[in-house]
């Protein structure tokens, strides 16, 4: 899956999420000086930028299928070498990067299994792979009080639950299958707080991803009702909204 909305309105959806599960994942690499790093569907920069600070501009490449995002990064991130390209298919050579990483990225893939072979192929021996997800399944991630709200209006909604990665044991299990050795697996967890309801909402109703693509296409009383059930489960505010990533890596 490709993102075609505007960077900005990615980081209003999500990177008020990204950026600080970007500092918890990064903590959990073991990054050192002199290692080069990948990071596949690097959407707008929150995990690249956090490679970059720690392992310097020149260190880190990011690729992403998705034009907007490719031309954000590359603004916002000066010497960071950023190329659109799909996790399916990656243009480098065997065995180039000690670590190889995507962030909320492979619940979107057309292909998980190719992508993370392709991951583990670009990476050098003894090098390291990790993805993470939103624990959709176990109800922990971001947009699942907005998926209960969403399929009580709309029954058959796409949750994610189902997509690849989002319960417990999946990522490891593509880690193995993709070749990787000493495979564990690990719990993130970030916190952010809407000062009001409608701080919460507001980013819904951009468009970004599965949740705002199929609000965007309700009729004027179904969002409404929509609305209204998250209030109703919500509050006025502050809101609190815990998320929970599953998070796995493994060895070359």
């Amino acid at each position: 899956m490709s993102f075609s909305v505007a960077a900005t309105a990615y980081d209003r959806f999500m990177g008020r999420f990204s950026r600080p599960l970007s500092t918890e994942f990064a903590g959990w690499l073991d990054l050192r000086d002199g290692q080069a790093a990948l990071d596949v569907g690097c959407g707008p920069g929150a995990l690249t930028e956090v490679l970059a600070d720690r392992l310097g501009a020149a260190s880190v490449t990011g690729v992403d299928p998705s034009a907007p995002f490719v031309d954000a990064a590359r603004e916002r991130l000066p010497g960071v070498r950023v190329l659109q390209a799909s996790g399916e298919s990656l243009p480098f050579d065997d065995g180039v990067f000690d670590r190889t990483v995507a962030q909320l990225v492979v619940h979107f893939l057309a292909d998980p299994p190719a992508a993370l072979r392709e991951m583990h192929r670009v990476t050098r021996e003894r090098g390291v792979i990790a993805v993470n997800v939103w624990d959709f399944a176990g109800g922990r991630a971001p947009q699942s009080m907005f998926f209960a709200a969403l399929l009580s209006v709309v029954p058959d909604a796409d949750d994610e639950v189902g997509r690849t990665g989002a319960r417990k044991g999946e990522l490891v299990t593509l880690l193995q299958d993709a070749g990787c050795r000493d495979v564990e697996e690990a719990e993130l967890a970030v916190t952010v707080t809407s000062p009001s309801f409608d701080d919460w909402w507001e980013p819904y109703t951009l468009g970004v991803g599965p949740a705002g693509a199929q609000l965007a296409k309700l009729g004027e009383d179904a969002r409404a009702d929509v609305r209204a059930r998250c209030r109703e489960l919500l509050g006025d505010g502050p809101i609190r909204t815990a998320a929970t990533a599953w998070a796995a890596k493994g060895t070359r």
